[in-house]
């Protein structure tokens, strides 16, 4: 998949009615950024080591969400939890997926991630899938949304060309990503187990 690949029809919809999804300067599909979701000041500091070699793939366990302005609020409870219940300093993703198409700025390329433990946070890039993965697959345009993503940061160099998809659930003791999205990464080329 190119990086450049032009967005489908409802991906554009939905970036005009957000106004200010930013193009990525490297060709990327555009990121929904922190302000637009409203998000938190984040408090972290620590950066990742890039190009960073992983990728873990997981979901976010709660509600979905299909239009941007649900997944906006999704990603404002995301953050939320991680932050008031979790103690992060952050919404624990780099990225989150909504079923809208979009990609949402969690802690972005650069910064450490709270989602796999101490072995695979300071090594990896984390994408969650907003929703609940276990009975129900996300949809084509989510799919896309971060296959595109996964391009984009290899295109920009935060991503090593030979990167290696896991899922949540190969590097914790977790139901994350949920059984239908598992089966799906696992036919992805970089997938690895």
């Amino acid at each position: 998949m190119a990086p450049c690949r032009a967005l489908l029809a409802g991906a554009l919809l939905a970036l005009v009615a957000l106004g200010e999804a930013k193009e990525d300067r490297r060709c990327c599909s555009p990121i929904v950024p922190r302000r637009e979701w409203r998000a938190l000041a984040s408090r972290c500091s620590q950066r990742l080591k890039l190009p960073a070699r992983y990728v873990v793939v997981a979901h976010t366990a709660g509600s979905h969400c299909n239009t941007p302005d649900l997944c906006q609020q999704q990603a404002r409870n995301v953050q939320n939890y991680h932050v008031n219940t979790q103690g992060w300093c952050d919404v624990g993703y780099n990225f989150l997926i909504g079923e809208d198409g979009l990609v949402y700025e969690g802690r972005g390329w650069d910064y450490k991630g709270d989602h796999s433990g101490p072995t695979w946070n300071p090594r990896s890039i984390a994408i969650a899938f907003m929703g609940n993965y276990m009975e129900r697959s996300p949809p084509p345009r989510a799919i896309r949304a971060a296959l595109s993503l996964l391009d984009c940061g290899v295109a920009r160099g935060a991503l090593s060309k030979n990167y290696e998809v896991k899922g949540h659930r190969d590097v914790q003791p977790t139901l994350s990503p949920g059984d239908q999205l598992y089966e799906i990464i696992r036919k992805w080329k970089h997938y690895r187990e």
